[in-house]
């Protein structure tokens, strides 16, 4: 080979783009066997499940939106969506965003691809948008694929929201849009965080389980009683935001924060991983980033970022958000709203004179612990007394609800009588017989105030 040809290959090397790159990667991506089953399960699985659940007797109720996937297509996938909060999301990115540069350590091919490339930073961008695109296309497909599901077992119906309100079907279909299209800010931090241990931890399987271990470690820190502003300095707020994306008014405070917390998130991480991979020895094909430099490089930067996190959410919320968030009144009011939505919807389905929530007023006095606790925080030992006035009539009408409520700020609300207001019997609707909406259901109160307290 003569030194004309050597420069020529050479000047043919230095000129590969970073498109070229990304299409080189993404191929190898899609190439492999496991991305090509993800791709086929987030396509195909999740509309299968929902049209299997829609079509059972007994639902999830227990999942947020399950008791109604026998009345809409479109409760399908947001009990699709909760599923992949909480694990499908943070699997996908482990598996995709996780073994990206951990692949080629088990391979020994980097000497090779910087010899084709001749830029570790165009690598980096190719690999990190490569893997990108694999994990939208996964997100993609779950939403679709779950939407479809309902759409087709259930049908186009309108959905009961988060406070019990009714959403038309194009307005559901909307939310639901937005809903998905919220949770990949979370993703993306996940993601960033697979990038970061693929990097920093090499060939060592703990680099491909690190997002799934971050995100199983913030979710136990979601269900423990955190002040508001350390709960939403998580990212894993995000895949919990969303739900006030369907009561009224929207809560948009609490998801613009899960949002803006998640990009932080994801930005960071993925600089991070950058930093650290112009760093390596490409050389060295025994080259492994020594425990103390992954932790210093790598987990230092991040529990310091929560700190950051916590500090700016406290000081750009309410004072209350250094609380639990969860208070007396704000359970009284959202207890009486859900309530007074879906008094209508019965008064609909029962075929009775329509009445307003005006003309309802409705009003609920709560108290935690029989009274004998401080009517604040998370706990199953919640109970409220809803009151309402019917128009012409003289009596006022009551019913007794137990109440548990999750430190996210969720709750279920028990019907404990009287028996034909909130007791548990069928009502014929035009989707098929459907339990009393006002036997049980999932609302939940705004963590963060709306107005600082005086």
């Amino acid at each position: 080979m003569t030194a004309a040809t050597v420069n020529d290959q050479a000047a043919v090397a230095r000129r590969v783009s970073v498109p070229r790159c990304y299409r080189f990667e993404l191929v190898k991506q899609v190439s492999q066997w496991r991305i090509r089953l993800l791709v086929l399960a987030c396509w195909i699985a999740p509309a299968l499940f929902v049209a299997a659940v829609s079509q059972q007797s007994t639902l999830p109720s227990d999942t947020l939106f399950g008791r109604w996937m026998h009345a809409t297509g479109w409760a399908g996938p947001l009990v699709m969506l909760g599923f992949a909060g909480t694990w499908a999301l943070p699997l996908l990115t482990s598996v995709v965003a996780g073994d990206v540069f951990a692949s080629e350590d088990r391979l020994g091919t980097w000497r090779h691809l910087l010899v084709v490339v001749r830029s570790p930073r165009r690598i980096f961008v190719a690999k990190a948008l490569a893997s990108l695109t694999v994990i939208l296309l996964l997100v993609v497909g779950l939403a679709c694929s779950s939407a479809v599901g309902g759409l087709v077992a259930v049908g186009d119906q309108p959905l009961v929201g988060f406070d019990g309100h009714l959403l038309a079907p194009s307005d559901a279909a909307g939310k639901v849009l937005l809903a998905w299209a919220c949770v990949l800010a979370p993703t993306l931090a996940l993601a960033g965080i697979g990038l970061l241990g693929s990097v920093a931890l090499g060939r060592s399987p703990m680099g491909l389980l690190l997002p799934a271990v971050v995100a199983l470690a913030m979710q136990l820190a979601q269900m423990l009683p955190l002040p508001v502003a350390v709960r939403l300095a998580l990212p894993s707020y995000g895949f919990i935001a969303w739900n006030g994306l369907f009561t009224d008014p929207v809560q948009l405070g609490p998801l613009l924060i899960g949002i803006v917390v998640g990009l932080v998130w994801a930005a960071l991480a993925t600089v991070l991983a950058y930093l650290l991979f112009l760093r390596r020895d490409f050389t060295d094909l025994s080259y492994d980033v020594s425990g103390r430099r992954a932790l210093t490089t790598a987990l230092l930067p991040l529990v310091g970022l929560v700190a950051l996190t916590v500090t700016a959410v406290a000081v750009a919320t309410p004072a209350p958000s250094t609380g639990s968030g969860i208070e007396q009144d704000k359970v009284q009011r959202s207890v009486a709203t859900a309530f007074a939505h879906l008094y209508r919807l019965q008064t609909k389905q029962l075929n009775r004179p329509d009445v307003t929530e005006a003309q309802l007023r409705v009003t609920a006095a709560c108290d935690k612990g029989a009274g004998r606790l401080t009517a604040e925080g998370p706990g199953n030992d919640w109970r409220c007394v809803v009151s309402w006035h019917l128009p012409g009539a003289a009596a006022t009408g009551s019913a007794v609800y137990q109440l548990d409520v999750a430190a996210d700020g969720r709750f279920v609300a028990d019907g404990d009588g009287p028996k034909e207001v909130n007791g548990y019997f069928l009502v014929r609707t035009p989707a098929g017989d459907a339990p009393n909406p006002l036997w049980q259901f999932d609302a939940n109160v705004e963590l963060l105030s709306t107005t600082p307290k005086e």
